[in-house]
């Protein structure tokens, strides 16, 4: 697609039609960056730590994927057998 490149204030820019917004998932704000010859805007989502891991857990629940993977048993590298050194 091509499109021409407009005057906005004391800027230029381009409209992006909202197909490509909607595609890629860009709803706020944007990552932008030059690569090269290329200008690559990369969607910036929720920037909350851990943000829908409460949805992950509670899918991984109901499919019983949520199993203990750490057991009783004491697991030994061959790294314990000496002090660290910092």
């Amino acid at each position: 697609m091509r499109i021409n490149v407009i005057k906005i204030g004391n800027s230029q820019g381009v409209f992006i039609p909202r197909p490509f917004l909607d595609q890629i998932g860009i709803k706020d704000d944007v990552e932008i960056e030059v690569d090269k010859n290329r200008i690559i805007i990369t969607p910036i989502f929720d920037s909350v730590p851990r943000a829908g891991w409460e949805n992950e857990f509670k899918a991984m629940a109901k499919k019983f994927d949520d199993k203990l993977i750490i057991g009783k048993d004491i697991v030994s590298h061959s790294w314990d057998n000496e002090e660290w050194e910092w």
